[in-house]
């Protein structure tokens, strides 16, 4: 008796469950909308100082880029827009187009070395021990948190020509000869300072990142390797190379940017000399602009510049995605 009055009070129960929403549908519907809209809600500070703080001088870059302008019109508070005059003549210009190439080979070098040592460091992280890595790590967070026009100060002071300490240093050698030389009279040796200045800065924040990486690898891999009979080369291809490639092509494209776009190293080292031959797309924008006084100039080359630097990272990133497409 007492089973079948459980059973009459369920039915009503099951009856509702069946014809209407369930208990705490709605709730969960809601829930659910919160959810999918909540990425959104949290990315609009952030869509707002980006659009304030880059959108914005991004917008009037471009209208400046639009004008004639010069000492005489900030002078007189004129307005002349010459539409993409400014556009022509830079495309026309030969100068324009050795530093568009100047640009891609300095960074493309730049970047070759810093992935390779940055890659050759973080992988004798992973094997140093406790205390030499503790030491490595700390050497590598000091140089990375050094200011860049400190870090670009003692770079200047280090090759000076009369009091540098690599001159004294070459001359103390045996190598008389360096004992005034000059680093930044020549394209390739001004180049070399640069390169080295930049690539110093660079490389701890991807030797981490990459050490970082090695330490999600499960152990259990190598000792597979090793069982295989795989040695160094084998292990790093089979085991290591797959797990860091994600960290290898974010890094990549991250230093790609930075290289792309160094202004005060280049600037404060060489200014752009030897006769504008170290010259890069920031560089040449900025003298064009401030230096010349041409500022709507200035402006045109340093959009043209976010083009090229967007055309790059677009076929990188075009590679990126075809590499994981073709993964899954």
């Amino acid at each position: 008796m007492s089973v079948q009055t459980e059973r009459a009070d369920a039915a009503p129960e099951t009856a509702v469950h069946k014809s209407g929403e369930p208990p705490g549908g709605l709730d969960a519907k809601r829930q659910r909308i919160r959810d999918n809209f909540l990425p959104y809600v949290l990315l609009l500070p952030a869509l707002a100082v980006t659009l304030v703080f880059l959108g914005w001088p991004m917008v009037k870059n471009g209208d400046l880029s639009l004008q004639n302008i010069n000492r005489r019109q900030l002078i007189l508070r004129l307005t002349e827009y010459t539409g993409f005059d400014n556009f022509e003549e830079a495309l026309k210009s030969e100068q324009f187009w050795r530093v568009v190439g100047r640009s891609i080979v300095f960074t493309g070098v730049n970047v070759i070395l810093i992935m390779v040592i940055s890659t050759l460091i973080g992988l004798l992280l992973a094997r140093l021990g406790k205390t030499m890595r503790v030491t490595l790590q700390l050497a590598l967070v000091l140089t990375w948190a050094m200011p860049i026009i400190a870090a670009t100060t003692v770079y200047q002071w280090l090759f000076a020509q009369r009091f540098g300490v690599v001159n004294w240093t070459l001359d103390k050698l045996g190598w008389h000869s360096m004992a005034d030389y000059n680093w930044i009279g020549s394209q390739f040796s001004a180049f070399f300072v640069i390169t080295l200045l930049i690539v110093w800065q660079s490389v701890p924040f991807v030797a981490l990142s990459l050490y970082a990486a090695t330490t999600t690898i499960p152990g259990e891999l190598y000792e597979a390797a090793a069982l295989d009979g795989a040695g160094g080369w084998k292990s790093f291809t089979a085991v290591t190379f797959p797990f860091i490639k994600p960290f290898l092509f974010a890094t990549t494209f991250l230093e790609v940017i930075w290289v792309f776009k160094a202004l005060p190293q280049i600037y404060a080292i060489s200014g752009g000399a030897p006769d504008r031959l170290t010259e890069t797309l920031p560089i040449y924008a900025f003298v064009e602009g401030v230096g010349n006084q041409h500022f709507g100039m200035g402006a045109a080359i340093s959009m043209l510049t976010i083009l090229v630097l967007l055309t790059l990272t677009s076929y990188y990133l075009r590679i990126v995605l075809k590499q994981e497409r073709d993964e899954l």
